[in-house]
């Protein structure tokens, strides 16, 4: 009958684990017993710890796909006065919460964080005294990544409205109409998308730059006092020998130089109309049509330091004119002051809430990844005026950036309705529907329709291919298939040097089996478009399936060295675009850019 420490141990060894049992044994055996299982135990034990060797050895050497080297996070919190704030309470965290970083700002109201786990972080800053303010979610995704960002803290107390604001000028916005955003500061760009490689994010930049373009196809601004002229020819030379004329008979007068100032500035001849006007502005300097144009042929030649120093000295007493609000801002922006930019074009947009007004301040934001505050300014200019196609088409930029897909489509839809015949909504609208797997409901009726207006563009052709693909990969429908080969091959009868068309032939023809035909569709790809990564890879595949191994690790070098290209020129884009740090007023956070 065995004892009770028996009978415990035993026990015991019924439920603990292997080594517990090993030792309970031990206790209950004979001396003679003891020593045979002490052998027995110690090489047993000695093979579980070769045989886990390589096992740890291996799981040491292969690091988490989500474990990185280093990446830092630095920046600077200030107040609304931009001074620094010291002893400020910085977190950053990952956005599943599994890893959080803590620190305080120093004297300089600088911090600095190390960060070792790839993911989406927020920095959120607090101190007392101030309202929290946070980021939006930040990628860090790359080994030696380096993130800088500037916070601003707003006071507590919520500011008061200024009573300039009851006293605006007619036709201004009112004051519960003011934007509930706030510029706070900038931040940089790059590294955004680890290296650029989200395909959607790298369209939503190409047509925020796209959208920028459209600033020139609004409303003429070239003049701030008369209409422009359309006289060319021989009536431009007429205009023109009366008007020197006329300066020649009286140079003493601000009317004489003025006119004729003007005409060079709407015949961009910049230098003559610089000489002409500032001739009218010595004469009268007060004059703030006359200032406005010349600041106009300044930017027109290129000397943006003169142009800005002239608005600015002509703004001083003419703080409610918008027009010189809106050309600070274009020259801010011109001049590497993209904070300057943006408050001028607010300030322009809200003494005038014109179309040009509403627009440059809606590009402004989207160019500086301030997307939300863009979808916010478009929505308002559009419903301002709504006969707008490229207030709609900069909203759809906006709300693309911002994720909301199927919404942005929505607006160049639209767009297109208002002005069928403008080809930019339908080239935003296509370039969607590559890029995305979506189905939008209204793309195939108006790129049809973009077909149909315009049947010999080659783009048209070539987007409403890929729609019909689309449509044909949900139906399996064979006759789609044939549809958009025929549409892409006229494509690229139209413009022998359109890539992507090619590509897209390629991939239609490996996916029916007829791999020569792809090959010599991807191979022509690359040779009208040797920066298509795409087609390199592609053709890797088919050499890998047909056996030639050779082929297929060239193309995949290829591939590799077009990508890598391609991700450094998207990074140095980055950098050269600060990015707006935002302070959405319904909800006390910084958003910095997604």
């Amino acid at each position: 009958m065995p004892s009770g420490l028996e009978t415990n141990c035993n026990d015991s060894c019924r439920k603990g684990n292997w080594v517990s049992r090993m030792n309970c044994f031990r206790m209950v055996q004979s001396p003679f017993q003891n020593r045979v299982s002490r052998y027995f135990l110690f090489l047993l034990l000695w093979a579980v710890v070769f045989a886990g060797l390589p096992a740890a050895t291996a799981a040491a050497q292969t690091p988490s796909p989500s474990q990185l080297d280093a990446v830092t996070v630095e920046g600077t919190v200030r107040n609304s006065a931009g001074e620094p704030v010291m002893g400020a309470s910085v977190v950053l965290e990952e956005k599943s919460g599994t890893h959080k970083l803590e620190t305080k700002t120093d004297a300089e109201g600088k911090f600095s964080f190390t960060v070792r786990h790839a993911g989406m972080y927020t920095a959120t800053v607090e101190k007392a005294g101030f309202g929290k303010c946070a980021t939006d979610p930040m990628p860090l995704l790359s080994s030696g990544q380096k993130k800088q960002i500037e916070l601003r803290l707003q006071s507590a107390t919520p500011a008061q409205p200024s009573s300039s604001t009851a006293t605006a000028s007619p036709g201004a916005m009112e004051f519960k109409d003011e934007p509930n955003f706030t510029v706070a500061g900038v931040t940089d760009w790059s590294g955004a998308g680890g290296h650029g490689s989200d395909t959607s994010l790298r369209t939503g930049e190409a047509l925020a730059r796209e959208t920028l373009a459209l600033k020139s196809s609004g409303p003429d601004e070239t003049s701030h006092g008369a209409a422009a002229g359309d006289a060319t020819g021989r009536e431009s030379l007429e205009s023109e020998n009366k008007l020197r004329a006329a300066v020649a008979r009286t140079p003493d007068s601000f009317e004489a130089n003025h006119r004729l100032g003007e005409f060079y500035l709407r015949s961009g001849k910049y230098r003559e109309a610089i000489a002409s006007l500032k001739a009218a502005y010595q004469i009268n300097g007060e004059n703030v049509a006359n200032a406005y144009d010349l600041a106009l042929a300044y930017r027109g030649l290129g000397d943006f330091v003169p142009a800005h120093d002239l608005a600015v000295k002509v703004l001083a007493n003419a703080e409610g004119d918008a027009g010189l609000h809106g050309l600070l801002g274009d020259l801010d922006e011109r001049l590497g002051d993209p904070l300057g930019a943006v408050r001028e074009y607010e300030r322009a947009a809200t003494l005038e809430p014109s179309e040009p007004n509403y627009f440059e301040w809606g590009t402004e934001l989207l160019l500086h990844r301030a997307v939300r505050p863009a979808v916010i300014v478009f929505k308002k200019g559009s419903v301002a005026h709504p006969n707008s196609a490229r207030m709609l088409v900069g909203l759809g930029a906006a709300l693309y950036a911002d994720g909301s897909y199927d919404e942005a489509a929505g607006q160049l839809c639209h767009a297109s309705d208002l002005q069928p015949e403008d080809a930019t909504p339908y080239l935003f609208l296509g370039k969607m529907e590559v890029t995305l797997p979506t189905v939008f409901s209204c793309s195939e009726q108006k790129l049809a329709r973009f077909l149909q207006n315009q049947p010999g563009n080659a783009l048209a052709n070539y987007y409403f291919a890929m729609a019909v693909l689309k449509r044909g990969r949900e139906s399996k429908s064979s006759a789609d298939s044939q549809q958009a080969e025929a549409l892409l091959k006229k494509s690229v009868a139209i413009d022998p040097k359109l890539g992507e068309a090619y590509l897209q032939l390629g991939v239609l023809y490996a996916a029916q089996g007829a791999s020569d035909e792809a090959i010599a569709a991807f191979k022509k790809a690359i040779e009208v478009a040797p920066g298509l990564g795409e087609a390199h890879y592609r053709l890797s595949q088919l050499y890998k399936r047909s056996g030639e191994k050779a082929k297929a690790e060239q193309e995949i070098q290829l591939y590799k060295q077009v990508e890598k290209s391609e991700a450094d020129e998207v990074e140095r884009q980055r950098r050269e675009v600060q990015q707006f740090l935002i302070i959405l007023k319904d909800q006390p956070t910084v958003s910095a850019p997604h």
